[in-house]
């Protein structure tokens, strides 16, 4: 064997090697360094980061913390003064699970913020697909209508609603909010629903036709199973508005046996405003079933934002 039969071994893949360290850097040349963030990016995202992280974090510490200490000195007083960390007490969540009831509330919360979300999401799909594949009189005229009740602010509706609430004694009932939520959530869901099912390949829809499938088979059999992204996407934003809402349960709902987490979490402070370490750690309870949502949905979420944005 000849001496240099080891270096014609190892050649080949150094060339290798060097084709594609050339190749990669070809790539990046021309994306413009798409993959690499400049310095001042990184301290915009670390800025917000922090702006939102710090707040939460205080508030989480406090929520620990005893009323005299809460009263007395700030959040970050744990970590100047050592000492204050044997007082932390888990007196705050027990107090507030009890005083406010919030058992109740959860179910509460359940009952409102799952019909609201379900039944809106379903009544979309169909008016989407409506849009998307189906031909009929005035169809962009009705589109273009409903789109345009998104400018409108729902604040402006509360009152004429309240009132015909009250002629049907709907008012305090959960049906009150559920319509509700139902009809101010409604136009952005026919939005994002129709453009992503426009974004579908036609040859599908044509083949089912001519398999001689109906129209609602065509949405239940094809339509539905391929749009999961979008309507998971829009499901944990009507959720989270609707489970965290304060305005809407005020307003149709109120205080007593049927009010949600949101209006019991509120209860807890008084005129005065004592009792507020009270309201850290009921947030903080009220916050479990909001993240295990996102957490649990998150895969959908980026690609329902980007539903519809591009076509191919």
């Amino acid at each position: 064997m000849s001496p240099t039969t080891p270096a014609a071994t190892v050649a080949p893949g150094k060339a290798r090697a060097t084709s594609t360290s050339s190749r990669r850097s070809r790539r990046n040349q021309d994306t413009g360094g798409q993959g690499a963030a400049n310095p001042l990016a990184k301290l915009t995202v670390l800025i917000v980061c922090l702006l939102w992280i710090v707040p939460t974090f205080g508030l989480l510490i406090t929520s620990f913390r005893n009323r005299d200490d809460a009263n007395s000195s700030g959040w970050w007083n744990v970590f100047t003064s050592p000492s204050s960390l044997s007082r932390l007490t888990f007196d705050s969540y027990h107090e507030v699970w009890t005083k406010a009831k919030l058992g109740d509330a959860f179910i509460n919360s359940f009952a409102i913020a799952l019909p609201a979300t379900f039944i809106p999401v379903l009544i979309a799909a169909f008016a989407a697909y409506a849009f998307a594949f189906m031909r009929f009189p005035g169809r962009d005229v009705l589109f273009i209508l409903i789109v345009s009740l998104l400018v409108v602010p729902n604040y402006v509706a509360l009152v004429p609603l309240l009132k015909i609430y009250g002629d049907f004694h709907l008012t305090g009932t959960f049906p009150a909010v559920w319509l509700a939520h139902i009809g101010f959530g409604m136009s952005l869901a026919i939005y994002i629903f129709r453009n992503y099912m426009s974004t579908l390949p036609k040859e599908l829809i044509e083949s089912a036709k001519i398999d001689g499938a109906s129209h609602f088979t065509t949405f239940w059999r094809l339509i539905i199973p391929m749009s999961v992204p979008a309507l998971a996407s829009f499901a944990i934003f009507q959720f989270l508005w609707v489970w965290n809402d304060l305005l809407v349960a005020l307003v149709f709902i109120g205080t007593g046996d049927n009010q949600p987490i949101t209006i019991a979490v509120k209860q807890l402070i008084g005129q005065q405003g004592q009792g507020w370490q009270l309201v850290t750690a009921g947030g903080f309870i009220s916050m479990i079933v909001p993240i295990i949502v996102f957490l649990s949905l998150q895969r959908f979420f980026v690609r329902g934002l980007t539903a519809g944005s591009v076509k191919g």
